[in-house]
């Protein structure tokens, strides 16, 4: 069953300092805010930022709503995977990060498109940046609601599902849902692989898929995507699938949030040049560069003159 992108529903995704609280942590708080740009941005400057090639996922759609925007792309891959480094030492990496990105780059809008640098970093950019924010958070409500069974697993990082934020939106969410949470610990790094051009076996896939198919009292029906790199394998999450099963993409609804911020893009807007930034240094595959060109990508970039590794873990 092809993946569905459905709407967050109130759940609001952008906001600047000053117009929401960022002290608590909760569902509703370290994604929310009121905050509107002017109803339209002629051709606006969009950062996109995730710690690897998740992100593109996102990219791809706001490029589709806005193909007039100037997008930059910036991939930490220093830094992947993000899950594996302290938090507090995240919060430095990103607030560092960002602070040269704004500078280098004067975006209208940033969007975070990881699940782990916006429930962890979020609060911190919004308090510290003027710019606003849209983030990223795991697509449990409309899961929820969307399941006829009222089976739903969450398949995100280890890091994203032992998260108390994530058992949070449940406790929210659920409506009466019987919610699985399955972290995998591969799966991101196998859509990163195969992205570079490294071929990934099915069996695989299939290891860390499985566990989100569970049949007790009813099957589960509606699966969360809740780590931006999976929908890069879609196809083969639908077609390794044990049984016919919804796969909720959020990407979709962060674009829709994403033009509610800057307008609809105007008629007949040629598309602008879009560029990647990579922080590692790293030579690129000749198939990552292809891939890149494919999602719309035609100059790649190094961050130069920003101490990433003194950040790492």
């Amino acid at each position: 069953m092809r993946n569905v992108g459905i709407e967050f529903g109130t759940l609001p995704l952008a906001c600047a300092p000053g117009l929401a609280p960022h002290s608590r942590h909760d569902p509703v708080s370290i994604l929310a805010g009121r905050f509107a740009l002017k109803p339209m941005i002629p051709a606006p400057r969009i950062l996109l930022f995730d710690s690897g090639l998740g992100g593109l996922t996102v990219y791809r759609e706001i490029a589709k709503a806005r193909p007039d925007a100037h997008l930059v792309y910036v991939a930490d891959d220093a830094g992947f995977p993000y899950g594996a480094i302290e938090q507090n030492r995240l919060v430095a990496r990103v607030l560092a990060l960002m602070e040269h990105l704004i500078e280098a780059h004067d975006p209208d809008l940033v969007v975070v498109a990881c699940n782990t640098a916006s429930t962890i970093v979020l609060p911190s950019l919004r308090a510290r940046f003027v710019v606003p924010f849209v983030g990223t958070v795991p697509a449990i409500k409309p899961a929820c609601a969307a399941s006829r069974t009222k089976r739903v697993s969450v398949l995100g990082t280890e890091a994203t599902v032992k998260r108390e934020y994530t058992r949070a939106l449940i406790r929210e969410f659920a409506a009466g849902c019987e919610v699985t949470l399955v972290g995998s610990a591969r799966l991101a790094g196998l859509a990163e692989a195969e992205l570079r051009g490294s071929p990934v076996e099915d069996a695989a896939i299939a290891a860390e898929l499985a566990p989100c198919f569970v049949a007790n009292a009813a099957r589960t029906d509606t699966i969360v995507l809740a780590c931006t790199h999976y929908p890069l394998l879609i196809e083969r999450l639908e077609r390794l699938a044990l049984w016919p099963a919804k796969f909720i993409d959020p990407a979709p609804a962060i674009a829709r949030r994403v033009v509610d911020l800057v307008g609809p893009a105007e008629a007949r807007m040629p598309s602008a040049p879009a560029t990647a930034i990579f922080t590692s240094g790293r030579n690129l595959s000749a198939a990552l560069v292809a891939n890149l060109s494919r999602f719309g990508i035609g100059e790649i970039a190094t961050l130069e003159a920003f101490d990433t590794p003194s950040l790492s873990a």
